[in-house]
């Protein structure tokens, strides 16, 4: 296993967690109440998408948001990992 592989799996795993945490399915308690580093707006029940999108007129969109959001995230990331995949580099 390269180097490469190691890194773009990290980079996935890392970007999994993210959306996971952005959604309203995130169940985890891994810090308190006061946020993660003590940021106020990363609260430990997730569902920022939600948060974000409360009081507005798209509110109700939110999981359809947040699938969309996703799914531009994975396609940039595809577009970035083809680009870099191409490159010759040595390894």
């Amino acid at each position: 296993m390269t180097l490469r592989r190691v890194v773009w799996t990290l980079v996935a795993c890392a970007l999994a967690v993210i959306a996971f945490y952005l959604s309203r399915f995130w169940f985890p308690r891994w810090w308190g109440r006061d946020g993660l580093w003590g940021q106020e707006a990363l609260v430990p029940q997730g569902g920022l998408v939600g948060r974000w999108l409360r009081g507005t007129e798209f509110a109700p969109f939110e999981l359809l948001i947040w699938v969309l959001g996703v799914f531009v995230v994975l396609t940039v990331l595809q577009k970035i990992f083809d680009l870099l995949s191409t490159a010759r580099f040595p390894d």
